[in-house]
């Protein structure tokens, strides 16, 4: 899934459910989830998602909503081997990425 999102320090929650086209409770649920999630916090209580942040929803969006785990699954997916998991989730953003620059200069031709 390539994900078009400005470059910036933080992302707002909305910002994040619209990039990934999902409710932000599904945002707020999988927060609770997976520890690899971790955004800061500033003092009315808003979440403010970095980029590492970011790259993690892609990875698990990747593993439970593409690839079909279950989040006990998915959770085991990160803690078994999270280096092959980063490794290929890598690759597939790349050839993603590289997929809809080439599409965007055929439609432009």
């Amino acid at each position: 899934m390539f994900i078009d999102l400005p470059e910036k320090r933080y992302y707002k929650i909305g910002e994040v459910a619209t990039a990934f086209n999902v409710n932000a409770s599904l945002i707020r649920f999988w927060e609770k989830e997976f520890d690899i999630i971790t955004p800061k916090k500033n003092k009315k209580g808003n979440r403010l998602f970095t980029q590492e942040d970011i790259h993690n929803f892609k990875l698990i969006f990747n593993l439970v909503k593409e690839r079909g785990y279950t989040l006990d699954g998915a959770k085991m997916q990160l803690k078994k081997n999270p280096e092959s998991t980063f490794n290929k989730h890598e690759i597939i953003s790349r050839l993603e990425s590289v997929k809809a620059e080439l599409l965007q200069i055929k439609n432009s031709l």
